[in-house]
């Protein structure tokens, strides 16, 4: 069996520590802020993610960018070339035309490397969704799954990597054009949170909404509670646009209420930071569905 490679991209939202736990290779997105354009890289060498919501905070704006054909093929080029195999794990086609780019250079590389399995998947995931996949992914092609084995179980499960989450400041998806700006204004007046997730589709969807900010996080477990399989066995990623504490909090509830026994926090990035805005608080999870 040849040896193969995952591919992502930094909309997972992996910290540094699982890109080198799972040995997976992420693509850097890029973002514009204050006339400047930088890399998300999951070390955030480029910029600390405090600093980018600081930034947002005192009313900047970032614009963002997709993985383009060039640096999917830079990064796969060369693991073909050692006799690599490559499975491509990549950012929901409904947010971002990521995935698109992965088919065209898995196209182009295919008729260069004709010998060599090249794939790529349309995770229909975001941020620690999607970085939840790829995690679980890698733990199957540790215990010896082949690159078709872990590219089915990818496919088949997709549908079932359950993302809710909630907001803090309802500007961001007001700019963003998910809610209008008349639903903002009173949102806001009215401590109106709302309560979304990423749909079969990959796209962006209201599902509900809370009073205030600890009934929002408290939707958040309740929605998992409806949803969640095999909730003792495994493992939840949580991730939040610089909110720490009610990362823990909603950490804490489902540890409390549901058994689970692992869970792992980290930042929203900057890509996906500049669409949501500080204070969003996401859980990542397998459920019976979306």
């Amino acid at each position: 069996m040849s040896e193969f490679v995952l591919l992502t991209d930094s909309a997972a939202d992996m910290s540094q520590e699982m890109v080198e736990e799972t040995g997976v290779i992420v693509l850097p997105l890029s973002f514009t802020i204050q006339g400047k354009t930088f890399h998300d890289y999951p070390d955030h060498r480029d910029m600390d993610p405090a600093l980018f919501y600081d930034m947002l905070r005192a009313g900047e704006v970032a614009t963002t960018a997709a993985v383009n054909v060039d640096q999917y093929v830079q990064a796969a080029e060369p693991l073909l070339k050692e006799g690599k195999d490559v499975l491509i794990l990549a950012f929901s086609s409904g947010l971002s035309g990521t995935y698109q780019a992965s088919v065209i250079a898995v196209e182009e590389l295919r008729e260069k490397y004709p010998e060599r399995k090249l794939y790529t998947v349309d995770t229909l995931c975001a941020s620690l969704g999607q970085g939840l996949l790829v995690w679980l992914a890698a733990q199957k092609q540790k215990q010896g799954m082949s690159i078709e084995e872990v590219r089915d179980w990818a496919e088949e499960n997709k549908l079932h990597l359950s993302h809710q989450f909630t907001v803090d400041d309802l500007h961001f998806l007001k700019r963003g054009g998910r809610i209008s700006a008349t639903t903002a204004v009173v949102g806001s007046m009215l401590q109106i949170k709302p309560v979304l997730h990423v749909d079969d589709e990959g796209h962006l969807i209201n599902i509900g909404k809370a009073r205030g900010r600890h009934a929002s996080l408290k939707a958040l477990v309740d929605k998992m509670e409806k949803t969640v399989t095999e909730e003792g066995k495994q493992i939840v990623f949580i991730s939040h646009g610089d909110c720490r504490k009610d990362a823990a909090a909603v950490a804490e509830m489902i540890r409390s209420r549901l058994g689970v026994r692992e869970v792992r926090l980290n930042h929203i990035g900057p890509v996906i930071g500049a669409h949501a805005g500080p204070g969003t608080v996401a859980l990542f999870y397998l459920g019976t569905q979306r």
